[in-house]
C-alpha cells in the first residue's frame, strides 16, 4: 500500500512539567493515502492516522468533552469542494461522560471535488484535532498534497474503510423520522421518532446541527414499538430558544450491531 507522508507542522500548548512526555507528536503519526480519480471527476483519497498504543482521536462529533477534528483548505488549488466519508468509530464512557472516538489506527476516506475535472489538486490544509490517553491535547498540523488526475486505480485500503461507514437510511430501511421541537428556557428540547429496524443492544443516536456553534446535549433513546424515540436539548449562541431547521439535521444510531447515518426530518 503506497503512502505519502504529509509536510506537515505540529503545534501543541506548553504542558506541565510532569506531561512533557507524553506529547501529542509522539502519539500520532499522519500520512495521505493519494487515492484515485473516480470516474465521475472526484478525486477519493485518505487520511490515515496511526496511534501508539493507549491513545485515541476523536470522530467528528466527539461527545460530551472530546475535541472535535477541524479542517481548513485555504490556499488550495483547483479545489472546489470536500466531503469526508468517516468509518463507525467506537463508543465508550469515561467518568460517566460517553465519548465518540477512535484508537490505534483510522482510514477516513476524503473526497476532493476540482473546479476543473481532469486537472491536478493542490492541497495546502490545516487540521487541528485532538488525542488522549491519560489526558487530551489538541494538535495543529499543517500539510500539503499534490494529486494526479492520471490515478485512477483504487486503492484497497480506502475502499475497505468505505465499507465501514455507517448504511444510509435506504440501506437501513427506515421508515421516516418525524421532530418535534419545544422552546426551552435557554434553547429548543428536540423529540425526534425514528422509524427504523434496530441496530443492536445499547442503541444511541447522536445528533449534529449545520452550526457548530450549538451544544447539543447527550441524547436519550429508547425504543417505543417499531420506533427509536431520542430527546435531547440544543442550545446556541443566544441561549434563547431559536429556529431550528430540521433538513439539516444529522442523526447518527448506533448499536452493537450497526450504524445508520440520517439525514433531516420532518415535522411532528
Amino acid at each position: 500500500m503506497k503512502q505519502f507522508f504529509l509536510a506537515l507542522c505540529l503545534t501543541i500548548p506548553t504542558l506541565p512539567a510532569p506531561l512533557a512526555a507524553q506529547t501529542a507528536s509522539d502519539a500520532l503519526q499522519l500520512s495521505l493515502l493519494p487515492g484515485w480519480r473516480t470516474a465521475e471527476g472526484s478525486h477519493m483519497a485518505a487520511l490515515h492516522i496511526r496511534l501508539k498504543p493507549g491513545w485515541k482521536t476523536y470522530w467528528r462529533a466527539p461527545g460530551e468533552s472530546g475535541i472535535p477534528p477541524q479542517f481548513t483548505w485555504a490556499g488550495s488549488d483547483n479545489l472546489a469542494a470536500v466531503k469526508f466519508h468517516w468509518p463507525r468509530p467506537k463508543v465508550h464512557y469515561d467518568n460517566g461522560m460517553r465519548l465518540i472516538t477512535y484508537k490505534d489506527q483510522v482510514v477516513i476516506p476524503v473526497e476532493f471535488f476540482p473546479k476543473t475535472k481532469g486537472e491536478p489538486l493542490s492541497l495546502r490544509a490545516k487540521a487541528n484535532l485532538g488525542v488522549c490517553r491519560d489526558i487530551c491535547m489538541p494538535v495543529s498540523l499543517d500539510f500539503s498534497a499534490k494529486l494526479s488526475a492520471l490515478i485512477t486505480r483504487p486503492d484497497p485500503a480506502i475502499r475497505d474503510a468505505l465499507k465501514k461507514r455507517p448504511l444510509s437510511a435506504k440501506q437501513a430501511g427506515v421508515k421516516g423520522v418525524s421532530c418535534l421541537v419545544e422552546p426551552i428556557s435557554d434553547g429548543v428540547r428536540l423529540t425526534a421518532t425514528l422509524k427504523m429496524p434496530s441496530t443492536g443492544k445499547d442503541e444511541i443516536v447522536v445528533v449534529e446541527t449545520a452550526d457548530q456553534e450549538v451544544w447539543v446535549a447527550p441524547t436519550e433513546a429508547r425504543r417505543s414499538g417499531a420506533a427509536l424515540v431520542a430527546v435531547t436539548d440544543l442550545v446556541g449562541p443566544s441561549n434563547a430558544p431559536f429556529a431550528l431547521e430540521r433538513s439539516k439535521l444529522r442523526f447518527t444510531v448506533m448499536g452493537s450491531k450497526t450504524a445508520v447515518d440520517i439525514q433531516g426530518c420532518s415535522g411532528p
